[in-house]
């Protein structure tokens, strides 16, 4: 008896360019997984060199176990949590989804593009116990092959020696249309084109030291601001930062700073200038003065988008709000870059230009001075401030989500933060008793903790985020 039966397969119907590959078909097994990706340990490989967005094991496609009505298998396809998605039909799947036969599968945006088919073969038995003949295999029509090497092709096929095409494409001497649907989102398009209107506009005011350092300022926080973005990879509206980061630097000029010093300076033991030079009493007075009082300070913009997103509706709620600790880290990190841009631009480089050129009589020297300061300071927000205020954000919207310890959570934030914060500034006091290599390598020692403790929180608020599957980071490790 011959028996009708429906296998699987993957076939090819895209490749880079017209030229780069024939159409190829990969049989799906009915027993075992199929996967797809980079590395040499899939079934369907993807050549990296043509195809960078798709990751080392991006999709399996594996068996369901049922069959359709009429007997056909079922199977389904399930994304491995790669970096640039899975599409079918040209709609991103989460997790898995069940194929249909004709449906489209792409890895990645502008990847490798597969159609998913039904191949109909027969099951040959009992000719043996009647002694009849087996009847031949059908013909196929299409150049589809009726049987498959045992290892399927590597993706695309090696083209024969002698046979690279000379023909050259529009595409090709002209990169910018094929690539423009990649400029925004894997060009770096935007970064690229503020760094260069930056430099133009350096160029323009060096003779001006004022607007120069805010711009170099605005630069260089603003790049520092943007890894740790990329890094969280959750879109927050850019309203959303820039107010953050607006907001505290307009306390800073009010009367609320008076407010906050008079707590944590006067009432409390903060008055670093009246505190002993040695180490302990240096780091009791920065807790309360810099580390408690500053944190805080920092973290109004995260409880104030907290309180307006639970006044607002789906899915503004969301957006607007805290609701999980990368938005806690992102407002909180925004929230520090105006904290550093006024503590720098309106305290410490004014300062210190003063008094170089006074002492040297050479206002050229104050001017190199303060931008010697400027860079280091703003540069090092990113182990400093932003990182104090982005472990603190963690925990706040963490605490959101585990509202049971809630003012547990909030406490232990706080409370390290702040420590982190009152050690960077006590570290300095070490240089009068243990010299300055003490004091530099605590320094480091205390910028390196502040930058593991901030990442660290970012990783594990990622694996929290609720929306982790629209999620964008950039990957430390190379992507599974």
């Amino acid at each position: 008896m011959v028996n009708d039966r429906q296998s699987g397969l993957l076939r090819l119907i895209s490749a880079q360019s017209n030229a780069d590959a024939a159409q190829s078909c990969y049989s799906l097994s009915e027993t075992e997984e199929t996967a797809i990706g980079r590395t040499a340990d899939c079934q369907v490989i993807i050549d990296s060199n043509l195809f960078g967005g798709v990751s080392r094991r991006h999709a399996v496609v594996k068996p369901t176990g049922s069959r359709t009505p009429q007997g056909a298998p079922i199977w389904q396809i399930c994304d491995l949590n790669s970096a640039n998605g899975t599409y079918v039909n040209g709609q991103k799947i989460q997790g898995c989804q069940t194929l249909n036969v004709g449906d489209r599968v792409m890895l990645s945006h502008n990847g490798p593009e597969f159609l998913f088919e039904h191949r109909a073969t027969q099951l040959v038995d009992q000719f043996a116990a009647t002694g009849s003949p087996a009847p031949a295999p059908p013909s196929y029509p299409s150049p589809t092959p009726p049987s498959y090497p045992p290892q399927p092709p590597v993706y695309p096929p090696q083209p024969t020696p002698g046979a690279v095409s000379n023909q050259v494409t529009v595409s090709q001497l002209f990169p910018i249309v094929s690539a423009r649907k990649d400029l925004l989102g894997k060009g770096y398009l935007i970064p690229g084109i503020l760094t260069v209107m930056m430099v133009v506009l350096l160029f323009i005011f060096a003779s001006n030291p004022p607007v120069f350092n805010l711009l170099l300022a605005l630069y260089l926080g603003g790049g520092g601001f943007y890894f740790i973005y990329r890094l969280c990879g959750k879109q927050k509206p850019w309203w959303v930062l820039l107010l953050s980061t607006i907001f505290t630097m307009v306390i800073l000029v009010t009367p609320v700073l008076s407010l906050f010093i008079l707590v944590f300076r006067g009432i409390l033991p903060g008055n670093v200038q009246g505190a002993s030079p040695d180490f302990i009493s240096q780091l009791i007075s920065h807790f309360f003065g810099a580390g408690l009082m500053e944190e805080l300070l920092k973290a109004l913009p995260i409880f104030g988008f907290f309180f307006l997103g639970s006044q607002l509706r789906p899915p503004s709620r969301q957006k607007v709000g805290v609701w999980e600790p990368l938005d806690g880290i992102l407002i909180g990190a925004a929230s520090a870059l105006g904290f550093t841009l006024v503590e720098t631009l309106g305290q410490y480089v004014p300062g210190i230009a003063a008094d170089v050129a006074r002492s040297s009589a050479n206002e050229f020297a104050g001017a190199l001075a303060a931008v010697q300061l400027l860079i280091p300071r703003i540069l090092g927000s990113v182990a400093g401030h932003m990182a104090y205020s982005g472990i603190f954000g963690y925990f706040i919207g963490l605490s959101i989500l585990k509202p049971a310890q809630r003012w547990q959570i909030l406490g232990i934030g706080f409370l390290v933060s702040s420590g982190i914060h009152a050690f960077w500034n006590a570290s300095g006091s070490l240089a009068r008793n243990f010299g300055e290599l003490a004091a530099v390598l605590s320094l480091m020692t205390v910028g390196v903790l502040a930058y593991v403790f901030l990442t660290a929180a970012i990783l594990k608020a990622r694996q929290l985020s609720p929306t982790r599957s629209q999620n964008f980071a950039t990957r430390i490790a190379p992507p599974n």
